[in-house]
């Protein structure tokens, strides 16, 4: 690969994996590098217009580069991909967007990948987006969205990522909710029994476009500051 790269995924869908990509964007470029952005399947945007995610990551990159690489694959409707792209009489073939990764690498020092809902969503009738995090070979960014049930949704992620033998880059708790009950000693169980490292942990905000100060609660993984 002419690219190193980190892949993006979560616990669940609406955890804030893009929040967290854009966060990790910022904070790679403030490294000086050229950082690229895909999101390979999206699913929830008007006809003609972006998807708001990859609007979001595009606006966050500084390498230009062609939508059809940086999101392969886009559907109207907001359901699991595999269902949006049997209503589109499209089938999400994986070849498709691995192709469309190295272009984006052949022009990047870093590629950051944001999957779509979670960990084991249904891209096609036998292939899931665990599979290309596989066939992309990238190290993993968990995004644990913190709220009740996220030890359980966690851990069950991460023992599957290692169970593929993935590279792990770390996890970032998001805020999702404005009160969760017991958040520090959530946080706590979570830092002993994930791998690490904890890349950090971004407290609830009502308008996460608005936050002007994402990198600076993130610390990059050690493979992307050396």
């Amino acid at each position: 690969m002419s690219a190193r790269g980190l892949f993006v995924t979560g616990t669940d869908t609406g955890v804030g994996k893009t929040r967290v990509a854009v966060a990790l964007i910022h904070a790679l470029r403030a490294q000086g590098l050229r950082v690229a952005v895909m999101k390979p399947v999206s699913a929830g945007s008007v006809p003609s217009e972006l998807n708001e995610d990859v609007a979001m990551l595009l606006q966050a990159a500084n390498v230009a580069a062609d939508l059809r690489d940086v999101n392969p694959y886009a559907f109207a409707e907001p359901v699991a991909p595999h269902i949006a792209a049997q209503q589109a009489g499209v089938r999400i073939d994986l070849p498709v967007i691995v192709a469309a990764y190295f272009r984006l690498a052949a022009k990047a020092d870093v590629v950051v990948v944001e999957g779509a809902g979670g960990w084991r969503v249904p891209l096609n009738e036998r292939e899931d987006m665990a599979d290309l995090a596989q066939a992309l070979g990238l190290p993993i960014v968990l995004v644990v969205g913190l709220r009740l049930g996220c030890l359980n949704h966690a851990l069950l992620t991460a023992e599957s990522i290692a169970a593929r033998g993935l590279p792990w880059a770390g996890w970032v708790g998001n805020s999702i909710e404005p009160e969760m009950a017991q958040l520090a000693a959530n946080l706590e169980t979570l830092d002993a029994r994930l791998p690490r490292p904890c890349l950090g942990v971004q407290d609830f905000i009502s308008n996460p476009v608005l936050a002007a100060d994402w990198p600076q609660w993130l610390i990059l993984p050690e493979t992307l500051v050396s």
